[in-house]
């Protein structure tokens, strides 16, 4: 029997959801499932201007047991609370897949995964002052950052906001779906090859 894999997107006002658009679009195209979630069940704001609505709550999906991973985009939001700290800790240490795209490695930070998990972001010191200072301490140990397009080690994935496309394709290989590495090589280069550069074989 088949059993499609079932992924979180977290949504947040002032995502910068082109982020994470064909990451979605490529995962439902081979049948995996995307579920949208927040904090609260209410209409979301992209940068895009586009509105989301989130399908459940993290609370409602922490007790989940077919979850395969979440998926977080950057932008100019930055609330962690409690509940996706604690979701993003229980799917790392069940060996889920954990995602996240430009400023959103934030939360895997502060989630504590970076500590022995080398990443990638966009967020910088001086970006961190200017835009996410009210979130705290800037939350990345320097001693794990390499700064390339995407960086995929063990079930983390995360990538700078111009590397998108990558980021996509990394997630759909995590996932198995494709039988060859040139179908990884051949998709990338299918929408642009001089975003192909981070990826890894």
């Amino acid at each position: 029997m088949f059993i499609m894999s079932k992924i979180l997107v977290f949504l947040a006002d002032k995502m910068a959801d082109f982020e994470i658009n064909l990451t979605c679009h490529l995962l439902a195209k081979n049948n995996l499932e995307i579920i949208p979630i927040a904090y609260e069940k209410s209409v979301l704001t992209a940068l895009s201007g586009l509105k989301y609505i989130p399908r459940f709550i993290i609370s409602e999906v922490t007790g989940f047991s077919d979850i395969d991973g979440l998926i977080i985009p950057g932008g100019f939001h930055c609330e962690q609370r409690e509940e996706l700290t604690r979701l993003i800790q229980k799917l790392h240490s069940s060996g889920k897949l954990t995602a996240a795209i430009c400023a959103g490695p934030q939360y895997l930070a502060r989630a504590g995964l970076f500590e022995k998990t080398h990443y990638t972001t966009t967020m910088t010191v001086e970006s961190h002052k200017e835009f996410f200072s009210k979130a705290g301490n800037f939350p990345f140990p320097q001693h794990m950052f390499l700064d390339k397009p995407v960086v995929r080690e063990g079930n983390v994935i995360t990538a700078k906001g111009s590397a998108f496309i990558d980021f996509s394709i990394e997630i759909l290989d995590y996932f198995g779906v494709f039988k060859e590495k040139m179908e990884k090589l051949e998709l990338a280069q299918q929408y642009n090859s001089s975003f192909s550069r981070g990826i890894s074989f």
